[in-house]
């Protein structure tokens, strides 16, 4: 049997927050290992708007943002499913840039930084025992000091943990697809937009070069009613939108088939389990309407960071770390979760949507609290 191989840290998952953590961790002294299951570049189902409040933070990882000549969003358009248009301006405004891109150019900063990174590895199990990590990986053997777990929305980890959101019955919050593709059409650069349909909405805006980002989340029954066919169910549900119709019908496609993602869940969640420190989707999703997830996922990385960080120095002891990484994730996220849950279940009914598109149009202060109310400052 092959021997471990010894880590300061082993991090579960290679998107934003896993990635953000290793790099902080490596330039701090920090022997650090990440796994990602799939192999870089690649695509994620995924907005692609960053809130601008993670720009000077994506800044000190080493990504030179300011070179890349990436769009600057500053507007906010949304319709309801009957054509009533509502646009604002965004208070903090973000930018666009896709994952294939980001999440590679960060994991080339990892690498630069020493980080132990495997790709195409899946993570088979974890252990805690005699306050140390045992994880059995297809790349072999690791023991750590602490594990982190940023892989994403549901891993087979979370069912390995019992995780309490797995074996929640389907409802409002948790039992929804993604899909996401890259387009070329004529759409402002400057706009986000988010064009609601019955039981689903879908944003679209642009990310780097010649490309847009157009990513809707629906739930599984309005796929099941159209014979499980993503074609038939954006020609028969989507397209009712007018707004939607023409961007399907008056853009390309740059790729063939759409990346998918099912069983979406956007409950309640833990951010410590079985001493696991969580993070990004794991720790909890904010709903893509809002879109702020990425920077959530950038921001609890720092939260961690100090954290894990104090621990190694032997400052905290495990229980200590655990709790405030709880506390101080919660103080920063749980008030626009909640409110990302409100709203997600104010939309999706033809009749509720189109009355709330109605009120935002009518009445910008509550357009703009609600925006800010689902966005941070910059840190």
């Amino acid at each position: 049997m092959s021997e471990f191989r010894k880590q300061d840290v082993c991090i579960i998952g290679g998107g934003l927050a896993g990635l953000s953590l290793a790099i902080q961790l490596s330039t701090s002294g920090h022997s650090v290992a990440l796994f990602e299951k799939e192999q870089y570049p690649f695509h994620k189902v995924c907005g692609e708007y960053i809130s601008l409040e993670s720009w000077d933070f994506i800044k000190s990882l080493g990504l030179p943002l300011d070179e890349m000549n990436l769009p600057i969003i500053k507007k906010l358009m949304v319709s309801s499913p009957d054509g009533n248009l509502l646009q604002t301006d965004l208070p903090l405004g973000g930018f666009g840039i896709s994952r294939y891109l980001l999440d590679n150019e960060l994991k080339n900063i990892a690498i630069k930084n020493g980080v132990a990174l495997y790709d195409n590895c899946k993570v088979d199990a974890v252990h805690f025992k005699a306050d140390a990590f045992t994880l059995e990986t297809t790349a072999g053997r690791f023991i750590c000091k602490v594990c982190c777990g940023s892989y994403g929305k549901r891993s087979n980890i979370d069912i390995q943990l019992k995780r309490n959101f797995i074996t929640f019955k389907n409802n409002k919050l948790n039992n929804y697809i993604g899909v996401k593709y890259h387009i070329k059409t004529n759409f402002p650069v400057d706009t986000i937009a988010l064009h609601n349909f019955e039981n689903g909405y879908c944003g679209i805006s642009k990310i780097e070069a010649d490309k847009y980002c157009l990513c809707y989340l629906t739930n599984a029954a309005n796929l099941q009613s159209n014979g499980n066919s993503i074609a038939a169910m954006e020609k028969n549900v989507l397209h009712k939108n007018q707004y939607l119709k023409q961007i399907f019908e008056n853009s390309q496609m740059v790729y063939t088939a759409p990346v998918t993602i099912s069983q979406v869940s956007f409950s309640k969640k833990t951010q410590v389990e079985n001493h696991i420190l969580l993070l990004g989707d794991a720790a909890g999703m904010i709903t893509p309407l809002c879109g702020n997830g990425m920077s959530m996922a950038l921001r609890g990385s720092k939260i961690v960071r100090s954290e894990i960080e104090a621990f190694l120095q032997n400052k905290i002891d495990r229980e200590a770390m655990e709790k405030r990484y709880e506390t101080n994730w919660k103080q920063a996220f749980s008030k626009r979760l909640t409110i990302g849950r409100m709203i997600q279940k104010t939309f999706g009914k033809d009749t509720l949507t189109n009355r709330f598109v109605g009120l935002m149009k009518r009445m910008p202060v509550i357009t703009n609290l609600l925006i800010k109310q689902t966005h941070g400052e910059p840190f």
